[in-house]
């Protein structure tokens, strides 16, 4: 047992420190599970390299999409806040004076207030953040490309090595792909509900930049639990700067706390159903672990590598007890 913990540690320290090398090979081969079948169906009718750009162009044009909207969603919230800066120095000020009144000394603290300081350094983060989200991203789109060029070969190599142990390999790939594509299409069904619904209710609550805060909803729901947290925490701080009302913020903040509940706790089960089933607990923690890892990258693709664990586990009779733990199920 010890000898597992030590060298599961030295393997995260590992990943860790490659993370510039593993994290986009492993969002690459995420990547070629979804890709793959689009540009399988495209050889059939056009050349095999024009179908592979085809398909490259297909995702890439869904990724920036996502990465416009999620830009265009963030600028507006920042663009609300330069504009009502003086409001928001305001509610400060009344806020810092209240905390006196009740000798609760903060102002020594916070004596510099919101200052543009603040803001300089917020932006130099964010720009900061956007060039390394850009490097891995070409990173990860050379290693998707070279991976798309030998699917045939790997698959073929696989059918060679005699021994059950590489079809069995084969079988899980083939099986961890379906269950990828099955995952990203009830992730992105419930992510457009979500996002709909926190629009609809940013709306009716009067809340500014309704939209905004249904595309962050939307994007921001393809990572599990964290995601769905920060989403709802934005607008409710929002609410309060808007409405200068603690009550309001509450109202908001439990409103959207049932819409994430209501679409990740119960809908979004009934949709995956027992082929997805992999333990919530389990889930959390590769959320944790990845991001703990990797960063945001970590954190996104961490239940995708739990669902390839438990796949690859089930096909090697000492490993399927690993699986019936990672599943959560109780029964076969």
């Amino acid at each position: 047992m010890m000898i597992g913990l030590c060298a599961a540690i030295l393997v995260a320290a590992a990943l860790h420190l490659a993370q510039s090398i593993v994290a986009p090979v492993a969002f690459a081969l995420f990547l070629m599970a979804l890709v793959w079948p689009v540009q399988r169906r495209l050889s059939a009718f056009v050349p095999a390299g024009l179908a592979m750009l085809a398909s490259m162009l297909a995702a890439l044009l869904t990724v920036v999409t996502l990465a416009l909207l999620i830009t265009w969603a963030f600028g507006g919230v920042g663009q609300w806040i330069l504009t009502n800066s003086g409001q928001i120095q305001l509610l400060y000020a009344r806020k810092i004076a209240w905390f006196e009144e009740q000798g609760i000394g903060v102002a020594a603290l916070l004596s510099d207030g919101i200052s543009s300081r603040w803001l300089i350094v917020i932006a130099q983060e964010v720009s900061g953040r956007l060039h390394s989200i850009l490097a891995f991203s070409i990173v990860t789109v050379v290693f998707l490309v070279l991976g798309l060029l030998e699917v045939k070969v790997v698959d073929r190599q696989l059918q060679r090595i005699p021994g059950d142990v590489a079809p069995r390999l084969r079988q899980a790939a083939i099986d961890t792909a379906v269950k990828f594509r099955s995952y990203m299409a009830v992730r992105t069904l419930m992510s457009v509900v979500t996002g709909i619904a926190v629009w609809g209710f940013a709306r009716l609550m009067g809340l500014d930049l309704a939209a905004e805060w249904g595309v962050i909803a939307f994007v921001l729901n393809y990572i599990p639990f964290i995601g769905p947290l920060i989403a709802t925490l934005f607008p409710t701080i929002f609410a309060i700067l808007q409405f200068e009302s603690w009550q309001t913020a509450v109202v908001v903040f439990l409103c959207l706390n049932v819409i994430q509940s209501v679409s990740g706790s119960y809908i979004e089960p009934l949709l995956a159903g027992k082929r997805l089933a992999v333990s919530p607990f389990m889930v959390l923690l590769a959320v944790f672990f990845g991001g703990f890892l990797w960063g945001a990258p970590g954190a996104f693709i961490g239940v995708p590598v739990l669902i390839a664990a438990v796949t690859i586990c089930l096909q090697f009779e000492g490993g399927k007890w690993v699986a019936a733990l990672l599943s959560g199920q109780d029964g076969d």
